[in-house]
């Protein structure tokens, strides 16, 4: 199965190699979605019925009553379409739009032969660790990916799935705080984090100063590992223009950000940079494509 491309794979053996997280958000989404269709539908099968319920109930005119009836079966029919458009997007972001962005973001990389050493941070599942391994085995590279993991059971799944992808030769995992990263200054030629800086500090409130700062701390990290010449990308939710302006800050150079990618019902961007061999900030070398 490591030796099986991806345009050769279909989704369900993408599910079966990482799982899924969080499965009870779309499940509890689906069965809401089913049961306002089902309410919708009685609606439809017995509209006259409770027509004359509302007008009883309301001492409504027949007219009003309809429409009443006409406008609650409406709006349980749009919730239904909603709710279903929720929990797919749902089921949609959590494996196959992961494995799609981990691909962009590999590709965002123009020469992985000369990377020795990669950092994914919040590496989740391994889906962009593994990726990132895969793009190494192909150009030969004798360079390794580390995964930063929350935990040691997470840290031994993920040597799970490398192992399954034809890649654990590559990857090794280690746990830390991405706050404070457990490796010396200028050590990565390539730094990547996907959906995981945006859950830093939620403990705070993901609005808060608190919050804030924390995600600040971990963009700092990420550019503090980054070798000079190194290229970071990152992809995530919500917060993405913080983490543009905190790299501005650091004086980073050609900060690229992406076109808006809707995940998990929320907007969501990928941003690329390089760190400079000196801290020269010079004018327009940031390009924005906010949309």
């Amino acid at each position: 199965m490591g030796k099986m491309s991806t345009a050769n794979r279909d989704w369900t053996q993408i599910y079966a190699i990482y799982g899924m997280d969080q499965w009870q958000t779309p499940a509890f989404l689906f069965v809401y979605a089913v049961s306002f269709s089902i309410m919708s539908v009685l609606f439809l099968v017995y509209f006259d019925p409770i027509c004359s319920c509302f007008e009883a109930i309301l001492l409504s005119s027949p007219a009003g009553a309809r429409f009443a009836a006409g406008f609650i079966g409406f709006v349980m029919a749009i919730s239904a379409a909603c709710l279903f458009y929720a929990a797919g997007n749902f089921l949609y972001s959590a494996v196959p739009l992961q494995h799609e962005m981990a691909h962009r973001m590999v590709s965002a990389v123009s020469d992985w032969s000369r990377v020795r050493s990669a950092l994914d941070l919040g590496c989740g599942r391994g889906i962009l660790l593994n990726a990132i391994a895969t793009q190494l085995k192909k150009t030969g590279s004798p360079g390794c990916v580390v995964g930063l993991a929350q935990g040691n059971s997470t840290a031994l799944s993920i040597l799970r799935t490398a192992k399954m992808e034809g890649v654990q030769e590559y990857v090794t995992c280690r746990e830390g705080d991405a706050r404070r990263l457990p490796f010396q200054d200028s050590y990565f030629d390539v730094v990547t984090s996907a959906v995981f800086i945006h859950t830093v500090g939620k403990e705070h409130g993901a609005r808060t100063v608190e919050a804030a700062a924390e995600r600040m701390r971990v963009v700092g990290e990420l550019v503090r590992v980054l070798r000079p010449g190194g290229v970071g990308v990152v992809w995530d939710l919500a917060h993405v223009p913080e983490y543009v302006r905190r790299l501005q800050e650091l004086r980073m150079e050609d900060i690229h950000v992406s076109e808006r990618v809707t995940a998990f019902m929320v907007s969501s961007h990928m941003v690329t940079f390089r760190k400079p061999h000196q801290h020269v900030l010079r004018l327009g070398e940031v390009r924005l494509e906010w949309r």
